[in-house]
């Protein structure tokens, strides 16, 4: 049986044009990665592909997106794919695509003055409070809502992310880019994916500064409207060189009704008095135990959250609103190590609700001043 005459290149580049780079998530056709493709006359279309890199962790997954979409075309009555790899010369123009031209050098886009993707940093004044527990559901929460949401974890000490999110893929690199990983809709980096094992990370400040510039400005996150970075607890290197960085991002600071805790939490926020930075609000996270007769349990105490929220406000002469109390649920903790976010995993459960509530108010994208008339008139006029 031969194609008919409605099977075109013209028919196949349109149903290829559908299908997203992985990584990328942008269209195969518009990256330069068809070489070729036609049908022939018993209907099998022949597709050439080229991937960024060889040995491509996502080959499985473009074979059965292209498969699934020139299927579709009438005519065509099987697939076959060749996948060969780009040049350098072709790598380099996907960098200049991406980046733009003279984009090899790269820069934080995030610091950019036309940037609309919100910054929250996530703080605490010390560990264990659940800082990381609730980034990645935040993370995921905002993602379910249809944005473009990315994650650095920028705990370099005690990196957890990928595994709390459920990344498990490696960054793949093409030319002077990285491609991060993504795990439910969410791109996401951590020094984690280049360390052997779970080695040790030994670093003093210069190279922890170095390695949150190369997160920042070396990864390929694409249109994002919301990037969180999970910060290590406390005030010491990592905090100040995202200010330096960073300078609009905003930071969220997570407590627990714990007195002492709240008193850590403080400080962290109150470091924003010297960086300059907005604080966002305050979570306050493990909050309550609700027993089997409905009856609560304040396993750490009450009010901590609220004092942090009051203090904060009194300093920075700002509101500081506590956006939310997360209850303590042991499937925040399950999901977390099966890599499933609660959010997700079982958002009826109070724990999910009250983050998918921190998360709405979290999700709004900032609005550029670029090229809008600003309506400001000269004093005395």
């Amino acid at each position: 049986m031969s194609a008919p005459a409605t099977t075109s290149e013209a028919a196949l580049q349109s149903a290829l044009a559908t299908v997203n780079d992985p990584e990328i998530r942008r269209p195969i056709t518009e990256l330069g990665m068809v070489k070729s493709a036609s049908v022939r006359a018993d209907g099998i279309a022949e597709i050439a592909i080229l991937l960024t890199v060889a040995g491509c962790p996502l080959r499985d997954k473009l074979r059965s997106d292209i498969t699934e979409a020139v299927a579709r075309v009438p005519g065509v009555q099987g697939v076959e794919i060749d996948f060969g790899v780009m040049s350098d010369e072709q790598r380099r123009n996907l960098q200049t695509s991406l980046r733009g031209a003279g984009g090899a050098e790269p820069v934080i886009p995030f610091a950019q003055p036309g940037s609309r993707t919100r910054v929250y940093a996530v703080a605490s004044g010390k560990g264990g409070v659940g800082k990381s527990s609730v980034t990645v559901n935040l993370a995921a929460a905002l993602a379910a809502k249809g944005l473009s949401v990315g994650v650095v974890d920028a705990d370099i000490y005690g990196h957890s992310v990928p595994r709390m999110l459920g990344a498990d893929g490696r960054p793949t690199q093409v030319e002077q880019m990285i491609m991060p990983p993504q795990a439910h809709g969410v791109k996401v980096i951590s020094i984690g994916m280049f360390t052997a094992g779970n080695a040790a990370v030994v670093w003093r400040g210069p190279m922890l500064h170095r390695a949150l510039q190369q997160f920042l400005a070396d990864v390929y996150w694409g249109d994002l409207d919301v990037l969180l970075l999970d910060l290590p607890p406390g005030t010491g290197d990592v905090a100040i060189s995202l200010a330096q960085l960073l300078p609009s991002a905003e930071i969220l600071v997570v407590t627990t009704p714990q007195a002492a805790a709240a008193e850590v939490a403080e400080r962290a926020g109150a470091i924003s008095l010297q960086t300059h930075q907005r604080l966002v609000g305050v979570v306050e996270n493990m909050s309550w135990l609700e027993l089997p007769n409905g009856e609560r349990m304040e396993v750490f105490g009450a009010g901590g959250g609220q004092t942090v929220a009051d203090s904060l406000t009194r300093l920075t002469g700002a509101q500081v609103p506590l956006l939310g109390q997360i209850p303590l649920d042991t499937r925040v903790r399950e999901a977390g190590d099966a890599g499933h976010p609660i959010v997700l995993d079982a958002p009826e459960a109070p724990a999910a609700k009250a983050l998918t509530a921190v998360a709405d108010r979290l999700a709004v994208r900032r609005e550029s001043l670029v090229g809008k008339p600003l309506n400001l008139r000269p004093a005395g006029r």
